[in-house]
């Protein structure tokens, strides 16, 4: 297929309306009593993140509702609890300071966006705030608020993704530890599958902290 690409800002903004000048002027510049009420009450958020190169990478971080702190109107905390290890949001960060966050409280159709320089500290005292369950995360990332804004409920409402009607049985596609085994090698046995599954079960049973 040959792609029609829109190559200028101008091009693109005659596809389009001029945006209500509500939409331009909900932008803040730093937390108020509402953004800050949000963002205790979620227990989800998507980090994006880009290297010195320009690559980007999603990352959820997930946890109980209040795991972000607020530290002042223009800071906020996320504590990096235990994952993967690949490191692929925090190498970003050390490269790259600029992140974007969007924050979702579940049942809510409405999302808050947050702009930023981040940076990854240790600082003992940060660390401890952030303990659960006799354990401290390894690092913390601490995000300076360029700019932050609520964004309407269109795309949750089309997609649907709270609607208890809406979700997909999990069934209808192989476990993880199938999908990773095949991925890497096809010809890996029912047994070695099992082997990968219990190692993921067991994970999420005792390292989530």
């Amino acid at each position: 297929m040959e792609f029609e690409v829109i190559s200028s800002v101008e091009h693109l903004r005659e596809l389009y309306d001029t945006p209500m000048d509500l939409v331009i002027k909900k932008q803040q510049s730093k937390l108020d009593q509402y953004s800050t009420q949000f963002l205790e009450l979620s227990p989800f958020v998507i980090l994006s993140t880009s290297n010195a190169r320009g690559s980007m990478d999603c990352s959820p971080r997930g946890d109980f509702p209040g795991f972000i702190q607020i530290l002042d109107e223009n800071t906020i905390a996320i504590p990096d609890r235990p994952g993967n290890n690949r490191l692929d949001s925090l190498s970003n960060i050390v490269e790259n300071p600029n992140v974007g966050i969007l924050a979702l409280i579940p049942g809510f159709k409405e999302c808050l966006r947050v702009n930023g320089e981040a940076k990854i500290v240790t600082n003992v005292g940060l660390l401890k705030r952030f303990e659960y369950q006799g354990k401290l995360p390894k690092t913390v990332i601490v995000v300076s608020i360029a700019e932050t804004f609520f964004h309407c409920a269109k795309a949750i409402t089309r997609s649907k993704i709270w609607k208890v009607e809406a979700q997909a049985e999990r069934n209808i596609m192989p476990s993880l530890g199938e999908i990773l085994t095949k991925q890497i090698d096809p010809l890996k046995s029912e047994g070695e599958i099992k082997k990968v599954e219990e190692i993921i079960e067991n994970r999420v049973k005792t390292t989530l902290y």
